[in-house]
């Protein structure tokens, strides 16, 4: 949206709508719908917006027509994206200020005396933004709370939450609201559900889990097919729309998963414990049941709320063992749902699904929440049998709701959509992996799925397989909740939704209930669907880049133990200002300055082939190549950790070859 206004100056100007991303210096970059390249809004310009404001950004008239980047000014704050701060307080006398936490810039807030809420000089405080009138110099905000830490890593992960609008707790009415839930199974509900009690079910969860929120029942039939049974916790039955706990819920969108904890989406009383799939109780559920023939055929699909008994706790280590000695509890089960759920994978794949499957890192921590240790963790054949009936789930459910039609219009659905990969990061990652070795077909988005499928089997075990893999990623689109059905092309899938985790994710509860219109034929509108898609993929976000920012905390504080030590590495990413590299035996992440190699070379980045490469020596740093590096400083404020890069060049001089070698500590 823009319109035609005179600047100041009297030139000609235009007043464009965007989002602020205001960088660690303080410059501002507002992203517009429509131009290429985002506007660059110097400090003095920002106005009063803070980062991740919508607001009106003030251009010249002819903004976006040449290649060149747009400089201007912020003239109003339309939505703040962010009300609520972590940080400290400083206060003498009569006067106190609030000082924002993080890395981006911000000014700090004029606290009044009657608004401290007993908070003191040096306290660490979430603050709430209250008004910046254009007669102050700086914005007025309240304290709500002191934030009570039992350590440094324990506050940090604790802001982190906060500064992603995660609360700590919840609100007295929310959990008044669920105390009051009965766990007890009535009999006027068991009439309304299919018993599937009597059926051998379990669930299969991480060694740490505390909410099983989907279980997995296997039969045999009289007509020679399987039943299989995929059992989801029925979150809707307890927290009707409009309640208390359903806005929470719903403000939430999701669960949290830092190294340490878990932020709820609802109160444990709930996810721990009444909605729960516990072993050795009664639970009602809702389910997806199929008829499946041994070459995993699916005959029969029904879809409906259950009721039902699990007979075990299973982790995937567990399973992992009992498929690979094949022996143990409920092993020909167990066995027989492995050998069906690799047939659907086979087939999967074999249709246009792409095999992206990037190792996780998970910290080993003591009683403080100190990382002591890092293993990684990889997707075995236990992770792929729940994976698959949980796809197949999801699909089913999405196929059912997608046929149904109000006034011959789609009922609107929160689907999970996955867009086909851009073509300008695709093409130059493809040309980056031809010189690797691999080939890519970019003919059409099937072939396209194809050729990933083939380098993803090529690489695994190869020394660029990380950085490939990585990269790969990178060219995907990400993806989103929304009203507009355009399939999956990561998965292969035409229709595709969120329905098996409704304890840690509200699209799976709104699934649940449009879910249960559908099959009482009580079909229902909602005008505010795609609003609501809009915001869960936004909290989504948030709470990724929540989780990336506090594994990369407990990286930093766990690699402050090898300052000084030398480590192999792998260049993860490569910028005009140095190079990442990742140490292999930890998968920990450090920076190495373009200052430090410029002691070498001038050496200038090379986008096409994601390398720094030495005007003189032609000597290159490429992702994915072996580099030996030495831990020389960490900063837990930041997440950062600089690495000196530890390996001898050649460089040429008119009579000789001198070596050169990096030592000097970095200070980026």
């Amino acid at each position: 949206m823009s319109k035609k206004v005179r600047s100041a100056k009297g030139t000609a100007s235009q007043i464009l709508q965007g989002v602020l991303d205001i960088s660690k210096s303080g410059t501002g970059f507002v992203s517009v719908d429509g131009l290429d390249k985002d506007i660059l809004i110097k400090p003095h310009e920002l106005g009063r917006a803070f980062h991740g404001d919508t607001v009106n950004v003030m251009v010249p008239a002819k903004a976006g027509l040449s290649d060149k980047r747009v400089e201007g000014v912020i003239t109003e704050v339309l939505q703040r994206k962010q009300l609520v701060f972590t940080g400290s307080l400083h206060s003498n006398n009569s006067i106190a200020f609030f000082i924002p936490g993080g890395d981006k810039s911000m000014p700090d807030f004029f606290i009044p005396p009657h608004k401290l809420s007993g908070a003191k000089n040096g306290d660490k405080v979430v603050a709430k933004f209250v008004k910046w009138n254009k007669s102050d110099k700086k914005p007025e905000g309240e304290i709500v709370a002191v934030i009570d830490a039992q350590n440094a890593s324990d506050l940090a992960m604790k802001e982190l939450l906060l500064n992603n609008n995660f609360p700590l707790t919840f609100d007295p009415a929310v959990m008044e609201e669920a105390k009051k839930l009965s766990p007890d199974i009535t009999r006027e509900e068991t009439r309304k559900r299919k018993d599937f009690r009597d059926i051998l079910t379990f669930t299969i969860d991480p060694v740490d889990a505390k909410d099983f929120d989907d279980a997995l029942s296997i039969r045999n039939l009289d007509n020679g097919c399987y039943e299989i049974g995929v059992h989801i916790a029925d979150i809707s039955h307890f927290v009707k729309p409009d309640s208390a706990l359903d806005k929470e819920a719903y403000a939430r969108a999701t669960s949290v998963y830092l190294p340490d904890r878990v932020n709820p989406m609802l109160p444990e009383k709930i996810s721990n414990e009444l909605c729960s799939l516990r072993p050795n109780e009664d639970k009602y559920t809702f389910s997806a049941v199929f008829q499946v023939t041994n070459k995993a055929e699916i005959k029969h699909k029904w879809i409906g709320r259950t009721l039902i008994h699990s007979n075990h706790r299973f982790t995937y280590e567990e399973v992992q063992q009992i498929i690979e000695t094949k022996d143990g509890l409920h092993f020909k089960a167990l066995l027989l749902l492995n050998d069906l759920a690799q047939r659907m994978r086979k087939e999967r794949l074999s249709s246009g699904a792409i095999n992206f499957s990037s190792q996780e890192v998970r910290f080993k921590l003591d009683d403080t929440g100190k990382p002591i240790g890092i293993e990684i963790k990889e997707s075995f054949e236990a992770h792929q049998l729940v994976e698959e009936f949980m796809l197949l789930a999801n699909k089913t459910v999405a196929e059912y709701v997608s046929k149904i039609k109000i006034n011959k219009q789609p009922i609107p659905f929160p689907y999970r959509v996955h867009d086909k990969p851009d073509e300008d990061k695709l093409t130059p990652f493809a040309a980056f992996a031809r010189k690797f070795g691999y080939s890519f077909n970019m003919k059409d988005e099937r072939e396209v799925a194809f050729s990933f499928n083939k380098l993803l089997q090529d690489v695994h075990g190869r020394p660029e397989q990380h950085v490939l893999e990585q990269l790969g990623i990178r060219t995907m689109a990400k993806a989103v909740y929304t009203t507009q059905n355009i399939g999956h092309y990561g998965l292969g899938f035409e229709n595709y939704c969120h329905f098996t985790s409704p304890i840690r994710r509200y699209p799976d509860v709104m699934v649940h209930r449009i879910l249960q219109h559908c099959l009482d034929k009580d079909l229902k509108t909602d005008k505010l669907m795609e609003e609501k898609c809009k915001h869960c993929s936004e909290r989504e976000r948030s709470a990724m880049d929540c989780e990336r920012n506090a594994n990369k905390y407990k990286q930093v504080e766990f690699m402050q133990q090898f300052l000084g030590d030398e480590f192999d590495a792998i260049i993860s990413g490569v910028s005009p200002f140095g190079f990442w590299a990742e140490t292999q035996e930890h998968k920990c992440e450090g920076f190495v300055s373009i200052r430090e190699l410029n002691l070498l070379d001038e050496f200038r980045h090379n986008e096409a082939e994601y390398a720094l490469v030495g005007q003189k020596t032609k000597r290159k740093f490429r992702m994915g190549d072996k580099v030996k590096i030495k831990v020389a400083a960490t900063n837990l404020e930041k997440r950062q950790m600089d690495f000196e890069l530890v390996q001898e060049i050649k460089v040429p001089v008119k009579k000789a070859v001198s070596k050169k070698k990096i030592s000097k500590r970095s200070k980026s």
